[in-house]
């Protein structure tokens, strides 16, 4: 009998692997692998849900950003023991702290076939101030040895985290793959009407401040005071560990605007774009937003800024528009022009759908995830 390949994921957020990447591991499993998955916080997601899929599952601790020694090299230990107790033949990597010590404890282990996902460059990327300059030269010798096992894969969404981290000198660039985001099952997005008369302008995303939520709501503000009618959604939900999330203090003040409606965080996205006119998410760096790849399936003009990430989603001018970083003001002025010219607004909603069923469609991901598998299998 044949021997199954053995894939394990290492994640620090299960709700983001099941909502990012679950289609690669079920699609994994339907190949014959033996799919296991070690996570470092649930995020609200249920273990349970994935064992029935025939998913192994394995919590291991990782406390998430910043650097603490002792717990660091708790999670270092327990990473260890893991790939010691599982023997994977390949290992799938997501995220910083998973494919930073996931990639040293791959070497040590002598793990045969390695992939390492770049999400986004993160806060450290973002903020040039001294101490992430500091600290990034702290971690520069843990990315080159994370990033340089013998037989590897560093997928990255967008060119410029592919070319920062190259100039930066940690990565080869024979071993880099550029896979743009995630997917995004097309047919579940099937309405494309524009049934409210009012036009809504929908931020979809976690409440950070670096996902530019104070922007949007700048923006939504001036567009009050210049009389344009809209309305403005927030929806999504607090991280308050993230160094950049706002608080439920924070949340109350926002909520005392008129100007804007706060929902909570959705899990049917295809419904609550339906009933949105225009996707709108002003973020600091990206590493390919789900948001904006949905707001294509889903037939909605995007406005976004011009920073890594984001612009790799969209056509300007084509699928949306770019405004700049930290704008409040041209982010409301693109906003105004879309609410303003309805048929131009569709127009560029078409676009991105032809746009989405080009580039972003979940099949299309996935075939290029087990492409790199079995080419890292063939070279072991």
């Amino acid at each position: 009998m044949k021997k199954k390949i053995k894939l394990l994921f290492l994640v620090h957020n299960l709700k983001a692997f099941c909502s990012h990447r679950l289609p690669i591991a079920e699609a994994s499993k339907i190949k014959g692998f033996d799919v296991v998955i070690g996570y470092g916080e649930l995020g609200g997601s249920d273990p349970k849900l994935l064992e029935q899929k025939g998913l192994k599952v394995k919590f291991i601790p990782m406390q998430r950003g910043g650097l603490n020694l002792l717990k660091d090299l708790k999670t270092l230990y327990y990473i260890y023991i893991f790939f010691k107790k599982f023997k994977p033949d390949i290992v799938h990597l997501v995220s910083i702290k998973p494919y930073l010590y996931g990639g040293i404890i791959s070497r040590i282990t002598r793990v045969k076939c390695l992939v390492s996902a770049v999400s986004g460059l993160g806060p450290l990327f973002i903020h040039k101030n001294f101490k992430n300059r500091f600290l990034l030269l702290l971690i520069y010798p843990i990315f080159r040895l994370a990033f340089n096992h013998l037989n590897q894969k560093i997928i990255v969404q967008n060119k410029d985290d592919k070319n920062t981290l190259i100039s930066w000198g940690v990565l080869n660039p024979l071993n880099v793959r550029l896979i743009k985001g995630s997917g995004v099952k097309l047919e579940n997005f099937v309405d494309f009407s524009e049934n409210n008369i009012i036009p809504v302008v929908c931020f979809a995303s976690r409440f950070l401040v670096d996902k530019g939520i104070y922007d949007f709501v700048s923006a939504a503000k001036l567009l009050h005071k210049r009389g344009v009618q809209a309305q403005f959604i927030l929806a999504g939900d607090l991280d308050e560990q993230s160094p950049s999330g706002i608080n439920s203090n924070d949340l109350e003040k926002l909520k005392k605007n008129k100007y804007i409606k706060i929902l909570e965080y959705q899990k049917n996205i295809p419904t609550l774009y339906a009933r949105s006119h225009i996707i709108c998410l002003p973020s600091y760096r990206e590493g390919l937003p789900k948001a904006l790849i949905e707001a294509a399936a889903a037939n909605r003009a995007v406005v976004t800024t011009d920073v890594p990430g984001c612009r790799d989603v969209i056509i300007p001018g084509k699928t949306g528009l770019l405004v700049p970083l930290k704008d409040p003001q041209k982010l409301a002025d693109a906003l105004q022009w879309l609410i303003e010219n309805p048929q131009r607004r569709r127009e560029m909603g078409n676009a991105g759908r032809q746009l989405a069923e080009s580039q972003f469609g979940i099949e299309k991901i996935v075939k290029d995830h087990l492409n790199i598998y079995y080419k890292l299998l063939d070279n072991k």
